[in-house]
């Protein structure tokens, strides 16, 4: 079972995409607080279509709470200031996988907080900023899950 871990969301239909997605793959998704909706919007519960109840979601005050709520095996913050590539570490159950705001990312006592090895980058081509969230979360999740050879939750 990974976990992947919103930090501050902003965009409801991001958040309701990553319900949609966590449920499909079992994955648990964490939102900590302060998120800039209420979960209750139509525009997360569009995105989201009707997986609200088939997702494991989670919601935390903060991310010392969230942490020592799940504790996971390791903690992957997902940031474009490092070069380590999502693809190469070697995934375990139990890793989370922590994702900033849409507009600024990780506070950067956040990603400082972690090892160099738990810094993990998306590559773009030059000049590009950032990937969409819901498309970031997927891609890691999927490379986490295959690694894991997709394995069903229990």
């Amino acid at each position: 079972m990974i976990h992947i871990i919103l930090y501050e969301p902003e965009i409801p239909q991001n958040t309701g995409a990553l319900i949609r997605l966590s449920a499909n793959m079992g994955a648990h998704l964490h939102l900590i607080k302060p998120y800039a909706f209420d979960l209750s919007e139509k525009k997360v519960r569009r995105a989201g279509l009707d997986y609200h109840e088939l997702a494991n979601l989670h919601e935390h005050e903060t991310l010392e709470d969230c942490i020592h709520s799940v504790q996971p095996n390791r903690v992957f913050a997902l940031t474009t200031k490092t070069t380590r590539y999502y693809t190469e570490p070697t995934f375990v159950d139990e890793d989370a996988f922590l994702f900033g705001p849409e507009s600024r990312g990780l506070p950067l006592d956040v990603i400082n907080s972690l090892p160099e090895e738990q810094r993990l980058t998306i590559p773009m081509v030059p000049g590009g900023r950032s990937l969409n969230l819901a498309n970031a979360v997927s891609v890691m999740a999927y490379e986490a899950w295959r690694q894991l050879n997709f394995c069903m939750p229990k």
